[in-house]
This record gives structure tokens, sequence and C-alpha cells, in this order.
């Protein structure tokens, strides 16, 4: 093994971010700003020129650290899903600085404040952290980058200093660092049985036996906590609450990505062998709770922060969707192919979509000075723009044509026929109605005439508005990669179709459906407050701490189940 001849690259992508943050905190408040926009603009080139060479060579790139090859050394790579990842973190960072410039700019003249200065570092550092998490070639080089991310994300979600955002961030950063400790204790069992933690030479080496199957356990379940997979999600929502736009539009559509991208590695690359067709069910099991759950809490949501974010508890869940479909029952392993391609289609156009929606509640709510949802009739006359963006955004996460969900429902869709898995068909195909529903009540309300004249207390930026609808367009226009990229251009359909038409109508119609059928007085009501008190049970402590174990327990015991077979 030797670097190759873009390995420079992935030092570049990782470093540009963590020298920004240097330079930002020395330079100062003020200057912060500038130092994120050069470092961002220097980012997104080395991402474009990461993608270049990678095309060019037709190769992961590889980067040795001091010229020590594994297992005596540590590696750098990027393939095919971590250029993907880069390329569009890259992107959705972009967005975000852009949107962010009206909130925590200082302008010249004013005062230096703490909070902005804060905000573009922890961006910076952010974006570094998740560049070493798609980069790194060993488990333990992929601890610490989970490590940075969650240092980094944690004083997000408190900026403001109130006691209930501090409260918040305690609780994400202590279930955060549990989940660490799972991940840690599974990454010493593999060193202590294998000799290493290098990527490529576990996927060698590891095999179906006891230490091999707790550590797959352990490191799983710790990665879900930090995921805020249902029903592991104890610190999700109240993160969310209190957080700036930015912050929840950095946590929700880039920050839990991270420690998804660390499972998608265990699972695919380190232990292909191990991790069993039961296992691979209950992990997409518990996405299908995440979807119905975070769906139906969504609904009942009085604040249309809180519905975004319990939106995000259900659209973490279709990333976990695909673990079933990409296991091969011939080999018996997990295999890359088109359910893993799904699966990165479906994770970066959350990404997009979830960071253009967040954006658009924070304007709705920085402009009304509330983001009550029973209050937000003529919203889409005084805010035409922010609305268009909540709804493209909508749409995208529908998986309508030619968004990227579409393009990722229809791979994830033909994985599920070919390998005989009917029941994933239905959960993809009732998902997008969940989704349709609380669209359709967010634009139903905005679309009412006021009873009295709408007042805004606030003037929103355009740039801002401007960036959102940019991501908004991106997560919906992201099929359009099956043309330009190496997936095959039949698997987009004419959006004008009828039979396109028809289908995104009976979604929306079904959408409308739940919307109603979930709200007050209506017909599932009493259903909707029953998941309601279910979800203030697993988020509490004692839930969440025995629901961790009990997956971990239950994890291990179907894999050796399996092959005591």
């Amino acid at each position: 093994m030797a670097t190759t001849a873009g390995g420079y690259l992935l030092i570049l992508a990782v470093l540009a971010p963590f020298v920004g943050v240097l330079l930002g905190l020395l330079l100062g408040g003020r200057h912060a700003q500038r130092v994120a926009s050069l470092t961002l603009l220097a980012g997104l080139t080395c991402a474009v020129a990461i993608l270049l060479s990678w095309q060019t060579s037709g190769a992961p790139l590889v980067y040795l650290l001091g010229a020590w090859a594994p297992p005596l050394g540590i590696a750098l790579r990027a393939d095919g899903i971590s250029v993907a990842m880069i390329l569009a973190v890259s992107v959705v960072i972009s967005g975000i600085a852009l949107y962010a410039r009206a909130d925590f700019g200082t302008p010249a003249g004013s005062a230096e404040k703490r909070a902005p200065l804060i905000f573009w570092l922890l961006l910076m550092a952010i974006w570094g952290s998740l560049n070493l998490v798609f980069v790194s070639g060993d488990l333990f080089t992929l601890y610490v980058a989970l490590e940075l991310l969650t240092f980094a994300g944690v004083p997000l979600v408190c900026l403001d200093g109130k006691g209930e955002t501090l409260r918040a961030a305690l609780r994400y950063l202590l279930f955060a660092l549990a989940g660490s400790v799972l991940y840690l204790l599974g990454a010493v069992l593999i060193y202590g049985g294998y000799g290493t933690l290098d990527i490529a030479l576990l996927g060698q080496a590891v095999r179906p036996e006891p230490i091999a199957w707790a550590a797959a356990a352990l490191m799983t379940v710790g990665l879900l906590a930090k995921t805020a997979l249902f029903p592991l999600h104890i610190w999700l929502p109240p993160a969310h609450a209190g957080a700036p736009a930015a912050a929840s539009a950095i946590l929700s559509a880039l920050v839990v990505k991270g420690s998804w991208f660390l499972v998608v590695r265990l699972w695919f690359d380190v232990m292909p062998a191990v991790l069993t067709l039961p296992s691979a069910q209950l992990l997409a099991g518990m996405g299908a709770a995440a979807i119905v759950v975070g769906s139906v809490v969504a609904l009942r949501q009085q604040r249309l922060k809180l519905l975004v974010a319990y939106s995000t508890i259900a659209q973490i869940g279709y990333l976990f969707l695909m673990f079933p479909l990409a296991f091969d029952a011939a080999t018996g392993m997990l295999v890359h192919g088109a359910a893993l391609t799904g699966g990165l289609l479906q994770a970066i156009s959350h990404a997009t979509a979830k960071a253009g929606m967040f954006m658009a509640a924070g304007l709705i709510y920085a402009a009304l000075g509330h983001d009550r949802i029973q209050d937000l009739a003529g919203l889409a006359r005084a805010l035409p723009l922010t609305v268009l963006t909540f709804a493209l955004s909508g749409l995208a996460l529908m998986g309508v044509v030619p968004s990227g969900a579409y393009l990722a429902k229809k791979l994830l869709l033909e994985a599920a026929d070919g390998s005989g898995q009917w029941w994933w068909t239905l959960v993809l195909q009732g998902g997008a109605m969940f989704t349709a529903g609380y669209v359709v009540l967010i634009l139903s309300r905005a679309l009412r005439r006021p009873a009295t004249p709408l007042v805004l207390v606030k003037r929103v930026s355009r740039l801002s508005e401007l960036a959102a609808l940019s991501l908004a367009l991106c997560s919906l226009l992201l099929a359009g990669a099956a043309i330009v990229g190496p997936l095959p251009a039949e698997l987009i359909k004419n959006p004008l179709a009828l039979k396109e038409i028809g289908n995104t109508l009976l979604v929306l119609a079904v959408g409308a459906l739940f919307a109603w059928g979930f709200s007050p007085g209506a017909a599932f009501a009493s259903l909707g407050k029953g998941f309601e008190r279910m979800d203030a049970w697993l988020r509490r402590w004692t839930s969440a701490s025995l629901a961790m174990l009990s997956l971990a327990a239950l994890f291990g015991w179907l894999m050796i189940r399996e092959v005591a077979r």
C-alpha cells in the first residue's frame, strides 16, 4: 500500500477547516466570519478536486501518515461513498454558512458578541470532523473524529446560554458519551482479538466468533445512540427546541450523518461476514418504528420547529432500511450494491432537504416572533419564498420525481423486490405518506386567509431565503446524478407522466388524511396521544439507558443464534 497521486487532498480536506478554527480564534470575533468564508471556499474547492481525482484514478484515494503502512501506520482512504459524502457536506455547509450571515454576522461598527465567534468556529470544526470521519481508515481514528464531532456539535445547542438549552446540551453530551463508551469497548475487543484497527485489514481477518459478535453489538448500539435512531432519540427533540435554526440544520442534516456513516463502515467493510440477516432486520425494524412514531408525533406538535425535529427522527429511520436489503443470501454477507447506493442517496437527499426545511422554519420564527402552527395563516402571502422552500423540502423528503429520495426509494424498492423482502416495500411507500402528512399540515395553515392582517416583527434576509431555497432545490433535483453519474439514467421517470402525477397526488391525499386524522378530536387523536406518551416515556433517562443495554444484548443474541443454527 502506498500514497496515491491525489492522496494529499485528503489531508487538505481535514486540515483546512481546523486551520480556519485556529485562525478564527487567533484573529477574534469580527474576523471569524471572514476566515470561515475563505475556509469554505478552499474546502469546497478541495472537495471538487477530490471528486475529480477519484474519477480520474478510478480507485480509492489513499494517504499514509508518516509514510507508514498499516498495521504500523495510519492510512486515510476515500472510496466512492466517502467522496460523495465529502462533496455533499461541503455544499450543505456552504449553504448554511450563507444562511447564518444574517444571524451570526458582525457588521462594521457594532460590538463583538460571543455567539457569532463560537458559531463560526464550531461550523468549521464540525466540517473538519466530518471530513475526518469520511476518510479515516481505522477504527480508532474514527473514534477520535466522532468525539471531535460530538464536542463541536453540543455547544451549538446552547449558544444563547439559557438554562433550558444548557440542560438540552448536557443531555445530548451525556447520552453521546454513553454511546462513545460502547463504541470504544467494541474497538478494544477488536484490537485485542485481531491486533489491528485498520478497516481494510479487519475486513479480511474478522470472522464470526464471540469476540466479533460482542464488538459488533456494542459498537452498533453506541453509534445508534449518537445517531438518535428510535428508541435512542432521548437527546434530539430538546436539542432542537431551543437551538438557533442554523445550528439545528447542522445537527439534523450533518452531525447525525457522521455516526450513521460509521455504522455503514462497520457493517459493510469491517464485519460484512459477522453481521447476520436477523440483526440487519432488527436494525431496519428500528428504522421502520422511527418512521411511524416520529411522523405521528410530528403531526401532534404545536410548534413548527418541534415538528421538523420529530420529522428528523422519522427520516433517520429511512437511512437504516437498506441493511437487510444489502444482505446477499448466497454468500451470507452484506455487499456493496444498489441497496447501499440507495442508502447513500437517501442520506445526501435528507441532508440537503432537512437543512432547507430547518432554515425555512427559522426564517418563519424570525419573521413572526413565534412558530405556533395554529397561527401561521397568511404566511404564504407574507413569506412566499420561505413557504416555497418548506414545500420543496417536503416534496424532496417525500421522494417525488426527480428528487434524490425518489431515486433512493427506487433502488431500495428494486432491492426489496429482488430479495423477496416485500414488507420493506410497504414501509418505503407508507413512509412517504406520513411525510406528506406534516407537509400538508403546514401548507394548509400557511395558505389560509388570516382573520386579522399578519404582522411581521422582523424582515428576513433575502440571502438567507435564497440559501435555504438552493439547498431544497439541490435535494429536489438530486436525481439528475443518474444522468451524469454511474447510475443508469432509466431510473428517472418523467415527472409529468400521468403515472407519476397520480402517485404524487395519491401520496398527498393520504398525507392529508393523516394530518386530519391525528389532529385533536379526530379519528386517530387518541392513538396519537398514545404515541406521544410512549415517546415521553422512552426519552426518560432510565428508559433510554435500558433500551441501549437491551438492544446491545439483542443484537449479540441474534448474531449468535443465527450462526448456532
